[in-house]
């Protein structure tokens, strides 16, 4: 019997058909792809399994996260085997707002990726517009944030947000996340968006409706309580937490509800 940081028998993982992986902090941190990871892949595939990359990151579309992950070394992996914050909040900006001036703040990856979508996208200010986003922007300039706080303040509109994390992991510590970027935000104009992504469970449930995949065939992995670990228990699924990225074992051990892992592992190398 292996046991995880918790003292809980772990061998269950094993008869997982669908693994479901956040990225930042959990298979890599900035342009680092963690030990273990290329061989876990490929041990899930050799078993039968399915492994999706479920990010909140909404900074990169789905081609730049294939080609940063092909630069890292999994060259097996495609299109196929992504869903991102950015194509949940897609899916829904479709549903709703499909004939709308859209003001969208993120990347130029993001920004190419939505018209070639078929939305109307605008990046500057405007009085035409039927919804506000907001994305984690890696580019983000005091311009942008000059527009997005005038949008915010003069428009009394729908406002959306891909992601709530606080930060990002990168290799030297942190970097603010959409969930600092929002919370700016809100200080500065009283509004507060409507988050799209972890923890909602969204993602999971298209992914398993996807792959034909059941709730006890299906586990999350991720490096955060609030976003990863939350979504996959609000989807009813089990949850592995690891520590190589954000969360503390102090913060796990003091989780509560949604937010505490079914299991618990230093990191995924050794799953």
């Amino acid at each position: 019997m292996f046991k995880d940081l918790m003292g809980k028998d772990i061998t269950p993982i094993k008869n997982k058909k669908l693994f479901l992986f956040d990225m930042d902090g959990t298979m890599y941190l900035g342009d680092n792809l963690f030990e273990g990871v290329s061989e876990l892949l490929q041990n899930i595939e050799n078993k039968g399994g399915r492994y999706v990359f479920i990010t909140n990151n909404a900074s990169k579309s789905v081609p730049d996260y294939v080609a940063k992950l092909h630069r890292l070394g999994l060259t097996k992996v495609t299109e196929e085997q992504f869903f991102t914050s950015a194509q949940a909040m897609l899916m829904l900006l479709k549903e709703k707002h499909a004939n709308d001036l859209i003001y969208l703040q993120g990347t130029k990856s993001l920004v190419t990726e939505y018209k070639a979508s078929g939305l109307n996208i605008t990046t500057e200010y405007t009085d035409k517009a039927g919804a506000i986003v907001v994305a984690f922007d890696t580019e983000l300039t005091g311009e942008k944030m000059y527009n997005t706080s005038k949008m915010l303040t003069l428009h009394d509109l729908p406002y959306y947000a891909t992601n709530p994390d606080w930060v990002c992991p990168v290799e030297f510590g942190y970097i603010p996340d959409c969930g600092s970027m929002c919370q700016g935000y809100e200080r500065a104009t009283g509004k507060k968006p409507m988050f799209i992504g972890k923890p909602q469970p969204t993602m999971i449930f298209e992914v398993m409706k996807k792959f034909g995949a059941k709730p006890e065939e299906t586990v999350v992995i991720g490096d955060r309580c609030y976003t990863d670990i939350a979504s996959g228990n609000n989807a009813g699924v089990d949850t592995l937490c690891v520590l190589s990225g954000e969360v503390t074992l102090e913060e796990v051990n003091n989780a509560q509800g949604v937010e505490k892992p079914t299991f618990l592992l230093n990191h995924v190398k050794e799953i």
